[in-house]
Parts: structure tokens; sequence; C-alpha cells
């Protein structure tokens, strides 16, 4: 099919790798027109160096897939594609969007004839090899009309993918896929912590996750990563424990509190990282001043 492709990041370039790899025409836009000439360069792609120039390179009933960052940056593309597409013509928000955003953006964007579909996407840097996971959520025409590109895409026609509800609940299903991601790497994180503190064995960590890649109840994906980064350097020497969180897993804990449901794994997780995050905890520090104040206990001074 013709489908294009707006955001040619590390996700984007490498969706559209894999489309034209499937035999699909893409045309690619990305602001930075350099981006949009390397990928031209390397491969088929039918570059675009505007919005403009996107709507005019497809025949109508089109589908263009936005793989920008979430929040004002798909917003502004989203808009913009808004005032140049036809009715029938179909968005694709294949970011990490809030679901209420999508759902506002599918009834507006209704009213003009159009249709928008999200499409939560996992896979990282290795979806070019592997395939991606989609959970996608839309009315049943659009999505059909996209099938032959979300085959493509997935790791195999008829799996890794799948239409899960109407607009918004692609993004919503890929939100509470970040949150349990995030209590799935504290629970190996923490595992991990504690082998390398028990000094009297001198365990081996790169061999333990070998070990447990196989056969084991906890393999996974995540496993192999960790093994990957294990094998480079145990220690971990050259990194800061200084973890980011993207959004998805704030917005999975808003969402369980609202829902009334309890998540304290996840909600721990997500604590956990904006404790890596604190150079000094002034919680920390009050905790010893009382301890001082109550009971005289000594408490260690500034040097």
């Amino acid at each position: 099919m013709d489908i294009a492709m707006i955001g040619l990041g590390k996700m984007g370039a490498n969706m559209a790798r894999r489309l034209l790899r499937g035999g699909h025409r893409v045309v690619g836009y990305n602001r930075s027109p350099e981006a949009t000439q390397a990928l031209t360069a390397e491969t088929g792609l039918d570059p675009a160096f505007s919005l403009e120039e996107v709507v005019e390179k497809l025949s109508p009933p089109r589908a263009v897939w936005v793989m920008v960052p979430a929040g004002d940056p798909t917003e502004r593309t989203v808009d913009a594609l808004a005032a140049l597409l036809s009715p029938g013509d179909i968005i694709v928000d294949g970011g990490n969007s809030n679901y209420k955003d999508t759902m506002r953006r599918a009834a507006a964007l209704k009213e003009r004839g159009l249709h928008f579909v999200d499409v939560g996407t996992s896979g990282g840097i290795w979806g070019l090899a592997e395939g991606y996971s989609m959970m996608v959520g839309g009315d049943v025409e659009a999505v059909e009309r996209l099938r032959p590109a979300l085959e493509t895409l997935a790791p195999a026609p008829d799996q890794g993918w799948g239409h899960v509800g109407p607009s918004g609940a692609g993004h919503f299903v890929k939100m509470v896929h970040n949150g349990v991601e995030y209590g799935l790497m504290q629970a190996y994180a923490e595992g991990f912590e504690i082998m390398r503190a028990k000094e009297a064995f001198d365990l081996d960590l790169h061999q333990v996750a070998e070990i447990w890649r196989f056969g084991s109840v906890v393999r996974s994906w995540l496993l192999d990563l960790t093994a990957n980064a294990l094998a480079d350097d145990p220690d971990l020497g050259d990194i800061k424990g200084w973890v980011a969180d993207s959004g998805e897993g704030r917005w999975t804990v808003f969402e369980a509190i609202d829902l009334d449901v309890p998540a304290p794994v996840i909600t721990l997780a997500l604590q956990a990282r904006f404790v890596s995050r604190q150079e000094e905890s002034y919680a920390a520090k009050l905790l010893a001043a009382m301890r001082n104040q109550f009971g005289g206990h000594a408490v260690k001074r500034e040097s």
C-alpha cells in the first residue's frame, strides 16, 4: 500500500525501512531535511520536504503515519495534517500519546470526515529486525485499510498486533504495557543488586543472567537485554544510576488511582526512578535530624 511516515527518528526511520522491505511505497518526511535525505539515499523512500508535499504525493484515500514525540509535537502535526487532508483519509498516531488526548483528537477529526487510528507501538531499536508489537485503536474500517502495513510491521502477519478497541484503546493498552515494563525492570534490578551485595559468593552476574535466560520462569526479552548489558561491564562503571521516566508509568499510576485499582509494584517502580534522580534526599536528612532530636542518635555531618 501507499503510506506516509512523518518523523524519521530512530523508530520512524526503522518502521519506514521495514515497510519498504515489505514492498510498500513510503513517502517520508522529517522536520530536519537531512534525515529525509539520508534515508532516501539508503532506501527507496519517496522523499517529501513539507507536509503539503506529503499530501500531494499520496492519492485519496490517504494514510499518514505520525511518529513524532507525544504532546505538542503530535498536536501540531495532527492539526497541520487535518487542514491538508480530505474526508476519508487516515491519520495514524504511532507515538506514546495519552489516550485521553487521542480520544479528543479522534472526535475532532471525525467531525471533519477524517479517521484517526492510535497504534501503541513497542519494539524500540530492535523492531526493524524483530517486528513491532502494536496495540491498535480506532474504527474497524480504518484499521482494515491499514492491515497490509500493520501485517508488515508486526513480527508476523498474524502475531504481535491486534485491534483492541475504539479510539484511545490502543494508547491505553500501550500505557499499561509500559507500566508493567517499569515493574519488571525494577524487579530485575533489585534482584541483581542483592546478588552483587553478597560478596562472600563473588557471583558472576552475567553468568547468572545467562543461566536464567534459558528454561527459567523469569526468562524474558528484558532479561536477554540485561545479559547483554552485563556482558559489556558487570559493574556498569560508566553508567550513572539516574533513571528517567517517559510519562506512561505515571499515567498508569494515575489511572490505577482513578479506577481504585491497587498497583503497588508499578507505583513503587515509578517512585524508585524518582529516588534515582535525587542528588541527596531532603527527606532522609530530615529523618536523621528527627532521630537526633528524640533519641540523641548520631548523625553524619557534612564535611
